[in-house]
């Protein structure tokens, strides 16, 4: 498959797992079923980073009436999924504490570009790819997890998959008003998403790649 066809096929994804270029390993998902509460810590402080995010981009790009009324939606519903986690950190009694950021998210951002258009395009297509990886990591997470916990992360799969599919088409839309080739840029990030999604990593987060042995 030409590389044009490859960025076609991953913008016209429905579930969020064909917009991934690779699954999560099977190792990851064994050390999250063993380390409940740093899984639960470090998904709080997830929730958290999406609304900042989606807050961020409202302030970025006011003259965006699209954006700014889908990305409010979209932060109000992160926060609720914030205030749920913790709720489940309470009922377990697993207590609040900091923890360093994985490498996820920062490998991401240093693939954006820091010229607009360009910089709203990335920034938009790195949202649906963190919201895609969130979702695959929810659904296969559940089997493997005790209730309450696994009954949530099964309720928050369609959640996820609504807001990887928002800012696919965020990023579609603001690619065709300027110009830009929205298919390149999602084969670049979902080669880099899956280096950082799936590659050794020592630090144990949320989305981390395989857990060093």
């Amino acid at each position: 498959m030409k590389a044009s066809e490859a960025g076609a096929a991953l913008l016209a994804a429905q579930r969020p797992v064909e917009l991934l270029a690779a699954p999560t390993p099977d190792a990851w998902f064994d050390a999250a079923a063993a380390n409940l509460p740093d899984l639960l810590l470090d998904h709080a402080n997830c929730e958290k980073k999406a609304a900042s995010t989606a807050l961020a981009l409202m302030f970025a790009y006011p003259e965006d009436a699209v954006l700014s009324r889908a990305l409010s939606r979209l932060a109000r519903e992160e926060l609720r999924h914030f205030e749920q986690v913790q709720k489940l950190m309470t009922e377990l009694g697993v207590p609040f504490r900091r923890m360093k950021p994985g490498r996820y998210a920062e490998g991401l951002r240093a693939a954006v570009k820091s010229q607009e258009p360009a910089r709203r395009l990335d920034l938009l297509v790195c949202g649906a790819f963190i919201e895609a990886r969130s979702c695959e990591r929810f659904e296969r997470l559940a089997p493997r997890l005790p209730e309450p916990v696994a009954g949530f992360y099964q309720a928050l799969q369609a959640s996820e998959s609504r807001h990887f599919k928002l800012y696919l088409d965020l990023a579609v839309g603001h690619a065709k008003r300027s110009g830009q080739d929205a298919a390149a840029r999602v084969l670049h990030f979902a080669e880099v998403e899956s280096r950082l999604a799936t590659e050794p990593d020592d630090l144990f987060r949320f989305h981390s790649g395989a857990p060093v042995a």
